[in-house]
Order: structure tokens, then C-alpha cells, then sequence
């Protein structure tokens, strides 16, 4: 609790014994009505400030003008009537406390789980100078400095480690308790906390510029994106506050007078400024205004504990309503790192051509000779290779142990004229010919994510009616990955622009209440990500112009991930329309039943303050999405 909160419960606790003693003192007149007021201010001065603050600012109608209004008026009457009974203004106002504290303290649990996220801001960087640590704030480091991160620590800025390995705990970003492991060469973003070994990191953007700092960003401005339901929610207070007001003031004058005039009897003033008070305590929207914005907070809260950043609230609903899912391919379904995946055809031991291979290609820096030199796996002896020649498009030509060896495409094989074994796998194939005689290939791929044909399954199990992959890569490879994903669609050689042109079509052909999500991770889906209803960005190794494009961040390039978002908005949405329609049902039925004089002031307490209290309780069921 927070001191604020404790405060309010201490206040709760001396307001709710003195009602219980004042009960079993034996006094009348006005020291009675002297000795009740003493609860009723100990438990709503503050109501009854912030209600005087209101008229005097011309901002009249809102829950605190109904309930000062009401608990005053149960003070006129019992003094009216002389019967003593002021039981129910203290009443009325220690519950709707109660009511408020336990919202409080709702607020509080949702906001937790984003205060966890907030943490992950580094105090702090250590600067290496003379020998010793010196600390210096994050803001003033410099691109290229390098920093020095200790064991516990958070690593403040994205960077490359350049000395050292570590564990580093990753869970404040991505949800996932799993450590991982960092060595020299690896990128390491903001906001992890190293583990093990002191690590040296050269930084590779700015402070503001750092995924840290991304986040937050993203976090701090989420609650600021009101979804419709919230909009919808803030106008009906804006109009049915001032109605019920209005009415409750009809319902006090017009029968009275209607009997008095119409048909010559007593006017009944006290019975009928009874309802009114009743009416205006059971019309209270609290219910709706704070339950609706809550149940959102919550959701996002519950997604941001899950590795899954929300922008806004209007995200949260519009996922909710998704029915398309379009990915990206490279680094969105696939790990964008290329790897041997086959030596096939070979005329001598596999083991010996991914030699040849490698050491022809060990003059090269580009992927695909990288990956046949990461597969070969050994220290390369470069004396044993001559006459390197890298031709462009076609591939590498060199004398390794005396003996000239060919490495390259289909253009190659056709230009030292042997004639290749075609293949048809998906990847790009590396022909292999030594001393002029086809030797076999080796056959290299963009590996897929180990969830990404789950993450498909789970969509559809989701209800999401149609999946589509949009890719730069060639037809035979595209056509491949999907089939074996179970997507939908694929369209395959587009350059960005085709991917826009490609949504721009989907959107015109799905349904006019679905949406559209696209999922990419490239700086060339920005675009894409822009122009979708919904755009998610693989955020952990996401470029920054497609996090910064994006509506929604999936901190740990997950696809499963996709899903849980889905099934978040969803919840999150369920909660929101069963408060709504608990609220308002339950208010309408009290509202008549105190208006034909049915419902005392003891029901119009459970309609104000027992409907909210269930409708926060409800609300905060969006926090938990562990097993969603």
C-alpha cells in the first residue's frame, strides 16, 4: 500500500468504529446529529472539498457532487423528520470510500506490472578512466565509448561486447526467464541485466536512441491512445451525470407538487427528496468510468509482464478484431541467418567438399561464403589456398592443395561449362567442381523460427481467417517455406513497395469490420507496418524505424508471441463489455425500483459501490495472461 492508501484506511477503519459506537449511545437532538458529523467529515472532507472545488470551477456534475449532495441531503431529512437516522449519509460516504480504495489499490496491482518494465532504466554507466570505474549518466556517453558493465548491473546502452562473457537476464524485456548467453561480437541491448562476468561493450547508439529508452517511451505513452470503448464511456459520463441530476431533482419536486395541486393532498416532501437522494447515489457511473479504463490498463499491463508492448488502447481493441495476419518472411518467420543445411550429391565425403568449399570461399565476407566457412567449423589454412578469384554473381574460383575448385551458382557452372545436378530445395545452392568435374552442392537456407509453424496453427485455432506471407526472396524458396508453415498465401520477389501495394489490396477484400495485421521486423516494412490496421514489430532485434512505425512490440521476436497478444485483446475486450453491461443493467433496474420508492439508501449503496467493487475485481482479471 501506499502511504496515501494507508492513510485512507486508517480513516476508513476510525470512521467505521465510530459509526458502530454512536449506535449504542444513548443521546437525541443535535448533539446526535453533532457526534455523526464527526465520522461523516473524518471520512469525507474530501469528498466535499473536491465537490465545493467543482461548483466553483464550473465543473459541477461529477461523482462528488452526487454524493455530497446525497449524503447532505440524508442529513436534512433526518433532521427534518426528527427521527436521528443519519445511519445512512455516514454510511453512504464510508462505502463509497472503501469503494475508492479498493479501486486505489486495483490501479496500483495493474500498475505494477508496467512499474517492473519501467525498472529496467540503467541509473547509471561505468566509463573506464585512469584505471578505475567512474560513473557517469547515460545521457552523456558518446557513440563508440566504451562501457563497462559489472555483474548485477543493468547494461544501459546498445552495444557490441568487445571483452568478456556473461548470462544475461533478459526477463524485464521479453517476458522469458531463460538467461542468455553473451560473448565477444554479440549486439546487447539496453535494459538486460548481466548476470555473470564483467563485461566491455562498445556503444553503438545514444542513450535517447537505445532500446531502453524506446521502451519506456512506448510504456509512458501507451495510456495516452484511448481505445472507442473509452471514448464511448468518458462521453456518456460527460451527458448521463448532469441527466441524473436533473432528473433526481424532477423526481423530488414534480410529485409533491403534482399531489399537492392536482389532487388537494399532503405534499410529501421528505418521502420524495428521499428517492431523489437514492437516485442520485444509485446513478453514480463509477462502475463505468473507472472499471473501463482499468480493464485496458490492466491488458496492457498483462502484455507488457508477457514481453508484448502495446501502444495504446485502441491497439488492444483493434487486435482484438483481427482476422488477417500478414508476415514478413526473413527475421519475422525465419531466423535471417543463413546456414548449410545439405551437402547432396557428392562424389567424394561430404566432410572433405564443405572443406574445399570453405576454403575456396575463405577470402570472401559475404553470408553465404560465411555460412559454408561457420559450417566447416575449423581453423582455415590459408596457404594451402591460391589464386582466389570472386566473380561477380557467379561465385569463387581458386587453386586449394594444388587443385582449382569452383564454388558457385547455376551462371558458374555454366561459364567453366559443367553441367550441374539441378536441385529443388528451398535455399540457394552452391555447385561444387574441382579440376573441372562436378563434385556435388551444398545447399544453404534461412533457417525458420522453432515456433513459427506453431504460431501459424495457434492463429487460426485463434480465429484468424487468413494468413500471408509477402517476401523479397524467389518464388521456389517462398512457395517452400509456406507450404511448410501451413500459410495461406504467398507472394513472393516483391520489392517494398510491393508489399504496401499487397496490403493495400488485402484490406480492400477482407470483411469492413475485421483487421489487418502486418508482422515484420525490417527497416523496408515500415511502410507496411504504417499502412496495416494493426502493425507488430519484432522487437528485440527489429530495426528502430519498424518498432517506431509499430502499434504493438513483441520484445523476444517470438511468433507465438502474435497469438498471445491476440488472446490478450480478447480478454481484455470480453472484460470490458461484460462491465458495461453489468453496470448499466444493474443501475437501470436499481434506478427505477428507487424512483417508485422500492429501493432504499442501503441498495443505492450496493448499486454505486458494490457494482464497482465487482466491476474493478472483473477488470483486473486482464492482468493475468501467464496461461492465456
Amino acid at each position: 500500500m501506499t502511504k496515501k492508501q494507508k492513510k485512507m484506511l486508517i480513516r476508513i477503519i476510525i470512521a467505521a468504529v465510530l459509526l458502530i459506537a454512536l449506535n449504542f449511545i444513548p443521546v437525541k437532538g443535535i448533539l446526535r446529529m453533532i457526534l455523526f458529523l464527526i465520522p461523516y467529515l473524518v471520512i469525507g472532507y474530501d469528498i466535499l472539498k473536491k465537490a465545493g472545488k467543482g461548483i466553483l470551477n464550473r465543473q459541477v456534475f461529477d461523482e462528488n457532487f452526487l454524493m455530497a449532495v446525497a449524503t447532505i441531503g440524508a442529513i436534512a431529512i433526518a433532521i427534518y423528520d426528527r427521527s436521528g437516522n443519519f445511519n445512512e449519509a455516514v454510511a453512504v460516504m464510508l462505502f463509497y470510500q472503501i469503494g475508492e480504495l479498493f479501486q486505489s489499490y486495483a490501479v496500483g496491482k495493474s500498475r505494477r506490472n508496467i512499474s517492473e518494465l519501467m525498472d529496467i532504466r540503467p541509473d547509471y554507466a561505468n566509463i573506464e578512466q585512469d584505471g578505475k570505474l567512474e560513473r557517469v549518466d547515460p545521457d552523456e556517453v558518446e557513440i563508440g565509448t566504451v562501457i563497462v558493465v559489472q555483474p548485477g548491473e543493468k547494461v544501459p546502452i546498445d552495444g557490441i561486447v568487445i571483452e568478456g562473457t556473461s548470462t544475461l537476464n533478459t526477463s524485464a524485456l521479453t517476458g522469458e526467464s531463460l538467461p542468455r548467453e553473451t560473448k565477444v561480437g554479440d549486439e546487447i541491448i539496453s535494459g538486460c541485466i548481466n548476470m555473470t562476468g564483467v563485461l566491455k561493450i562498445r556503444t553503438i547508439k545514444e542513450f535517447g536512441e537505445s532500446t531502453v529508452s524506446k521502451i519506456l517511451e512506448l510504456v509512458e505513452n501507451s495510456t495516452s491512445r484511448k481505445s472507442r470503448s473509452e471514448d464511448f464511456i468518458s462521453k456518456f459520463a460527460k451527458y448521463y451525470t448532469p441527466a441524473v441530476c436533473y432528473g433526481a431533482l424532477a423526481l423530488a419536486i414534480l410529485p409533491p407538487l403534482v399531489r399537492m395541486l392536482a389532487m388537494g393532498a399532503a405534499p410529501q416532501w421528505d418521502m420524495w427528496i428521499y428517492r431523489a437522494l437514492t437516485f442520485l447515489v444509485i446513478s453514480c457511473p463509477c462502475a463505468l468510468v473507472i472499471s473501463i479504463p482499468l480493464s485496458f490498463f490492466a491488458g496492457i499491463g498483462g502484455a507488457s509482464h508477457e514481453g508484448v508492448l502495446v501502444k495504446g488502447s485502441n491497439y488492444l481493441e483493434a487486435m482484438s478484431q483481427t482476422k488477417y495476419v500478414v508476415f514478413d518472411k526473413t527475421g519475422t518467420l525465419t531466423k535471417g541467418v543463413f546456414e548449410v543445411n545439405g551437402v547432396h550429391h557428392s562424389e567424394m565425403e561430404e566432410e572433405k567438399l564443405l572443406e574445399y568449399a570453405a576454403l575456396a570461399e575463405s577470402a570472401s565476407s559475404h553470408p553465404i561464403s560465411r555460412s559454408i566457412q561457420r559450417a566447416y567449423g575449423k581453423e582455415i589454412d590459408r596457404t594451402r589456398v591460391s589464386e582466389i578469384e570472386e566473380i561477380s554473381g557467379n561465385g569463387v574460383t581458386a587453386k586449394v592443395d594444388g587443385k582449382l575448385v569452383a564454388a558457385g551458382n547455376d551462371k558458374l557452372m555454366k561459364r567453366l561449362g559443367i553441367t550441374p545436378i539441378a536441385c529443388h530445395s528451398a535455399g540457394t545452392i552452391i555447385h561444387i567442381a574441382i579440376d573441372g568435374k562436378y563434385m556435388g552442392h551444398i545447399l544453404i537456407s534461412d533457417v525458420e523460427k522453432p515456433t513459427s509453424k506453431e504460431a501459424i496453427r495457434a492463429l487460426k485455432s485463434a480465429g484468424i481467417e487468413k494468413t500471408v506471407m509477402l517476401t523479397g526472396d524467389a518464388k521456389r524458396v517462398a512457395d517452400q517455406v509456406a507450404e511448410k508453415l501451413g500459410l495461406d498465401e504467398v507472394y513472393s520477389e516483391l520489392l517494398p513497395s510491393d508489399k504496401v501495394a499487397q496490403v493495400e489490396r488485402l484490406l480492400a477484400e477482407k470483411p469492413e469490420k475485421a483487421k489487418l495485421a502486418f508482422v515484420g521486423d525490417g527497416i523496408n516494412d515500415a511502410p507496411v507496418l504504417g499502412r496495416a490496421d494493426i502493425g507488430i514489430a519484432m522487437g528485440a532485434m527489429g530495426s528502430d524505424a519498424a518498432i517506431e512505425a509499430a502499434d504493438v512490440v513483441l520484445m523476444d521476436d517470438d511468433p507465438l508471441k502474435i497469438v498471445k497478444a491476440i488472446k490478450i485483446s480478447k480478454k481484455c475486450i470480453r472484460i470490458v463489455y461484460q462491465n458495461i453491461i453489468f453496470a448499466l443493467t444493474i443501475k437501470a433496474i436499481c434506478l427505477i425500483l428507487g424512483a417508485i420508492g422500492i429501493a432504499n439508501m442501503w441498495v443505492a449503496i450496493f448499486a454505486d459501490v458494490g457494482v464497482m467493487v465487482i466491476a474493478v475485481l472483473n477488470a483486473i482479471r486482464a492482468l493475468y495472461v501467464k496461461n492465456l
